[in-house]
């Protein structure tokens, strides 16, 4: 599954994690699915091809990941964490039909800022939720 092993390699090594195969496939799998998965959607997708791999490998990873910077976690529906690899801030739309979470791009004055009112921003997320262009245009019905 691999595809761009230097690169990924490099951003491990960089925040120093060592890049072991499991933590080499997480984050191919996070940038080749720009799903927003879940850990349990990982796990199931690395398991055919790491039979070994445990969910708490998988859990283990992803926490180390958020806090190196290299993932961003995403809370958006209340009710489940999702994973991010997409080094640009961005904000995030949930269609509350099909429940797909897309990224987008909105311009935010927040984005880039280090301070705010005197504090110090540690993280931001902007959530919008609605229904999606696809839905739309299929009138598709509401998750159940």
């Amino acid at each position: 599954m691999i595809t761009n092993i230097p690169h990924f390699k490099k951003v491990l090594l960089t925040q120093g994690l060592k890049p072991t195969y499991q933590r080499l496939e997480i984050l191919a799998y996070l940038e080749k699915y720009k799903i927003h998965p879940t850990a349990e959607m990982i796990y199931h997708a690395l398991i055919r091809d790491i039979p070994t791999i445990s969910k708490t490998t998988i859990y283990n990873t992803l926490n180390a990941l958020i806090r190196k910077g290299i993932i961003h976690e995403i809370t958006i529906t209340g009710t489940e964490t999702r994973y991010d690899y997409h080094g640009i801030p961005h904000h995030h739309f949930l269609c509350n039909q099909c429940g797909k979470i897309i990224d987008i791009d909105v311009e935010c004055p927040y984005l880039a800022k280090k301070e705010l009112g005197g504090h110090r921003i540690e993280e931001l997320q902007g959530y919008f939720k609605g229904i999606c262009k696809e839905c739309l245009r299929s009138g598709h019905k509401a998750k159940v």
